[in-house]
């Protein structure tokens, strides 16, 4: 058995070691004999939609969206949504599944158009500079810093969220779970979005290596696109899950320890694509 894997922007959008997400749907299908085709595609490259099976994209700053979107719009896109509706799999992750959506609104500029994969917009009130936070304290006032714990089916899902804007969800969008422990999309209890084989996070860390459980969904889905109906093989995964009940640990030790308090404060109102100019602040 055989499938492609296309990785969107390896050497751009890898900020969080995202590049593990990878690694670990390599390893997952070596493991189980399955031969993986590993097609990078960068800026200027065409995405070939009946040829991938599972889609990635990891995430980065402010600086690295506005790299990549007019090319992830204007380029690659429409092959995506296509392949999402052939039934490949696809996982975007931080910033990368910002743009997976319909657009991300920067704390400053114009908003950058998405794929239009996902029925979810993201808005930074204000700018994020480098050098703008004195502490960490400070920092997670006004960031969704920290473990994000979310139930996923009937599993839970852990990573690190780290994000200054928020994410709404669309009348079409299904979240991709309930947020246990962190804030996820907006401070609404939702996190992430579920799009048939494609997943959108805030999990970042990398997550998958941590979550065999979504790693092999999205290798189950592939090749049930390529192949038809496979049975996957079970691993042992000792060492993935202790890694899990890691950061579970950690995540419950840090809501006990903020409980009471607000982490990221919600918008009075909801917020809506017509309430984001098209340039400007």
């Amino acid at each position: 058995m055989k499938i492609t894997l296309g990785c969107l922007y390896p050497d751009i959008m890898s900020t969080y070691g995202d590049r593990g997400n990878v690694a670990t749907l390599l390893r997952r299908c070596e493991w189980r004999g399955i031969a993986v085709e590993l097609r990078e595609l960068r800026l200027g490259d065409r995405a070939e939609p009946d040829e991938l099976d599972l889609i990635v994209i990891g995430s980065g700053g402010e600086s690295q969206q506005r790299l990549v979107a007019a090319d992830l719009n204007e380029v690659k896109g429409s092959a995506i949504r296509e392949a999402v509706a052939q039934g490949a799999a696809a996982l975007a992750v931080g910033s990368g599944f910002e743009l997976f959506g319909r657009y991300s609104q920067p704390g400053q500029g114009a908003k950058l158009p998405g794929a239009g994969l996902f029925d979810a917009w993201t808005i930074r009130h204000r700018a994020i500079l480098s050098n703008q936070y004195d502490s960490l304290t400070e920092a997670r006032a006004d960031r969704a810093m920290g473990d994000l714990v979310v139930r996923w089916q009937d599993r839970l899902l852990v990573g690190f969220e780290n994000h200054a804007g928020r994410t709404y969800l669309g009348p079409t969008a299904t979240p991709l779970g309930r947020v246990v422990s962190g804030v996820g999309n907006s401070g609404d209890g939702t996190e992430g979005v579920q799009l048939g084989n494609a997943v959108g996070t805030h999990l970042r860390g990398p997550c998958l290596p941590r979550n065999p459980a979504l790693a092999d969904f999205l290798i189950a889905a592939a090749l049930r696109r390529r192949h038809g109906g496979v049975d996957l093989p079970e691993l042992a995964d000792d060492v993935e899950l202790a890694a899990r009940e890691v950061a579970m640990q950690r995540a419950r030790m840090a809501s006990r320890a903020r409980r009471g308090r607000v982490i990221l404060r919600r918008p009075a109102r909801p917020v809506s694509p017509a309430d984001v100019p098209t340039g400007g602040q």
